[in-house]
């Protein structure tokens, strides 16, 4: 595993469900650091100043719900993995919604995967530490 913690950019508008997603890494002991944005204009800024600025660390996974205001997580989702720039950037959706459209159409989106809230913890926690092992062990993302 890295020796760096895992950077996450969890995307939720829900003070609530930010703390169960907060509460559901440390239950885990998951080695991660969080940024948070509230909105899709939030997160979007985000990574586009990152692109910008070395100062501002690159996230290692977005967790990203997909009923924001401002920018809807679908327009998120499509925008990240359109950039060539981000789309290497491992994006599970994670939202209330179960609707058989929104889960083909993250799919579709190249969401690396979607789980509905409210969240099993479990599953939560073995989909971040595949993903993690995944993406540090097996694949080298471009730092800058």
């Amino acid at each position: 595993m890295n020796a760096r913690p895992m950077h996450i950019l969890l995307v939720e508008d829900s003070p609530t469900d930010r703390l169960i997603a907060v509460h559901a890494m440390k239950s885990a002991r998951l080695d991660t650091t969080l940024e948070f944005a509230e909105d899709g204009v939030q997160a979007m800024e985000y990574l586009h100043a990152g692109l910008a600025n070395p100062d501002v660390r690159r996230p290692d996974l977005i967790l990203l719900d997909l009923n924001l205001p401002r920018k809807d997580g679908r327009d998120v989702l499509s925008e990240i993995k359109a950039d060539p720039d981000l789309r290497l950037i491992p994006v599970v959706v994670l939202t209330t919604s179960d609707a058989k459209d929104d889960v083909l159409n993250a799919y579709s989106l190249h969401a690396n995967s979607y789980l509905t809230k409210p969240v099993d913890f479990g599953q939560f926690t073995r989909i971040l530490s595949v993903l993690a092992s995944y993406w540090f062990e097996v694949v080298t993302l471009p730092t800058r």
